[in-house]
């Protein structure tokens, strides 16, 4: 396994899982940071009507390109991600906490069972999908997983974090075009995500070639 190989697992599990809270039980390699300097994320809202919820991600996608500065864009994202994960029924919050309790126990063939069945139950729920997908990069069962963000984004184009995942897919499999134009998509999304400029950075010298 590469170093860039390694990165790339890391980086795609924080962007696809986002403030989902299955980072720390996949991602060991970076340890958390001291108890002082975590940040409390902003709640779930209460359940909204669709109208709402999509008014309101709306706002704050325009927020999140608007940020003057890392501090007001981690604000903003961390609010996004609340809306995502809202679960549109008790039973599906149920199977997901169940669900991240599996990968917790590195149980990740359970739960992947657990997310075939909210999705079954709930196609509709864009976090399940997102989160499986992630489980399945993690299983280097790329057809599947890249499968899966389709399905996220045909429901949400916006989703960085499925953008991101698709890029790092793409350079896992030596496409590097396809990688490109995802890390691109994704920032045009949300500019201030973490590291991904640089890959932004370095594929385009790759690809496109260097300015004269």
């Amino acid at each position: 396994m590469t170093v860039r190989f390694c990165f790339a697992r890391t980086l795609c599990l924080a962007l696809i899982l986002g403030a989902a809270g299955l980072a720390p039980a996949l991602a060991q390699d970076d340890p958390a940071p001291p108890a002082k300097q975590q940040k409390k994320l902003p709640e779930a809202p209460a359940k909204l009507p669709k109208a709402d919820r999509t008014k309101n991600l709306d706002f704050l996608f325009g927020a999140l390109k608007a940020a003057p500065d890392e501090d007001s864009a981690k604000h903003v994202e961390a609010r996004i991600w609340a809306i995502w994960l809202q679960t549109p029924s008790d039973t599906a919050a149920l199977l997901m906490a169940r669900a991240k309790a599996a990968v917790d126990a590195q149980k990740v063939d359970v739960a992947i069972k657990l997310l075939d069945a909210v999705i079954k139950l709930r196609p509709d729920y864009i976090e399940a999908w997102n989160r499986r997908a992630t489980l399945y990069y993690m299983q280097n069962d790329y057809a599947r997983s890249l499968a899966d963000i389709r399905e996220v984004l045909i429901r949400e184009p916006r989703h960085f974090g499925a953008l991101a995942g698709l890029g790092m897919i793409m350079q896992d499999v030596g496409d590097e075009k396809r990688a490109l134009e995802a890390y691109r998509k994704a920032l045009a999304i949300n500019p201030h995500l973490e590291k991904i400029p640089d890959q932004v950075k370095a594929l385009t010298e790759k690809v496109e070639g260097r300015d004269i």
